[in-house]
């Protein structure tokens, strides 16, 4: 048997930053979770997914009964379920067996308790009380829970691909740079070619709430760990309250899914439980605050993307000079 400790599994598996209700209310009974079970169990990533949907299908079995008892006992299967879902993840960063399918199992089978979920418990309550509001309330979280995930991926998606190009151009620029030299009989200086151009690509770096970041706490410190300069230049403030938030751990985007999951599905059951009709209301404000970050992400982005279109066109504007500068007879790649 294996034999981590539990810093072998902070260092390994703890995100360098993450959202607040995994890093004070899941992560001290996950770790200890983990612990035991890479060292005395041979309970598979794959098998935890699965038991996390399972505790997650019998939440919503709770919900759907409706009364205060059940949503209580709902509530509490929600939030070991959340734990287990975070388990699978930690056990194959701890053991190094982590696979594409395992990460492809483990979205899907979230999204599926979110809609198992939505529709149990709104549809107790409308059984309940015959209120239709809950009906659309189910249809407004499922909603919800879909737009923020395939934006997150969206996002993740075309910020990789301006890094990408952003990379490629800087690589062509300083090739290009050095066949002038060259050309010309010069010799560049230790470190010259291409200094220029080598912060190009911090005109994005990466955005700890929009990006879906792999970066655990062990790892080396990123170097693009900065936002974008355009959202630092116009809320100087908000640097400080990132870096305060971060030496916890406790990501900026306070109200990211993982919270409006639990709002719905741990807080407001039990509030419901002590005061009855609390579910839309409790409901409604975790959507308010999850749109409300959402849309900074999204204006984040749009800064970013400006950014980055300033960037290549200096980047093309310097390939294009160097290219002029070559022999006629000297050919050299296309321009990105």
């Amino acid at each position: 048997m294996a034999n981590f400790t539990l810093d072998d599994v902070r260092q390994r598996t703890y995100k360098a930053r993450d959202a607040w209700w995994t890093v004070l209310l899941v992560d001290p009974l996950a770790s200890r979770l983990v612990r035991f079970t890479a060292n005395r169990t041979r309970v598979t990533p794959n098998q935890l997914t699965v038991g996390a949907l399972i505790l997650g299908l019998a939440a919503g079995a709770c919900y759907a009964v409706a009364t205060w008892p059940f949503l209580l006992l709902g509530a509490l299967l929600y939030h070991l379920s959340f734990t287990l879902d975070c388990m699978d993840g930690k056990i194959a960063r701890l053991k190094g067996t982590g696979s594409v399918f395992g990460a492809w199992l483990d979205y899907i089978f979230d999204r599926v308790r979110v809609l198992a979920c939505a529709i149990a418990l709104m549809g107790g309550q409308y059984a309940a009380t015959g209120n239709v509001a809950y009906v659309w309330t189910a249809v407004a979280v499922v909603f919800l829970d879909m737009l923020r995930y395939m934006d997150a991926l969206e996002i993740y998606k075309v910020r990789n691909q301006m890094r990408s190009k952003l990379v490629k151009g800087r690589e062509e620029a300083a090739a290009l740079q050095l066949a002038v030299r060259q050309a010309r009989g010069e010799a560049p200086a230790p470190g010259e070619v291409g200094a220029e151009l080598s912060s190009a690509d911090a005109a994005i770096g990466t955005d700890p709430e929009a990006d879906m970041e792999e970066q655990v706490v062990g790892d080396a410190p990123n170097p693009n760990a900065e936002l974008q300069a355009g959202f630092n230049k116009r809320f100087p403030w908000y640097a400080r309250i990132r870096n305060v938030l971060l030496r916890g751990r406790i990501r900026p985007h306070l109200i990211s899914g993982i919270e409006f999951q639990m709002g719905v599905f741990i807080v407001a059951p039990v509030i419901a439980a002590a005061l009855p009709g609390a579910i839309i209301p409790v409901t409604v404000l975790s959507a308010v605050g999850m749109l409300a970050f959402e849309l900074v992400i999204i204006y984040k982005f749009y800064l970013s993307s400006r950014d980055y279109s300033r960037s290549m066109a200096k980047l093309d504007a310097k390939i294009e000079g160097y290219r002029a500068q070559l022999p006629a007879e000297q050919e050299f790649g296309a321009t990105v």
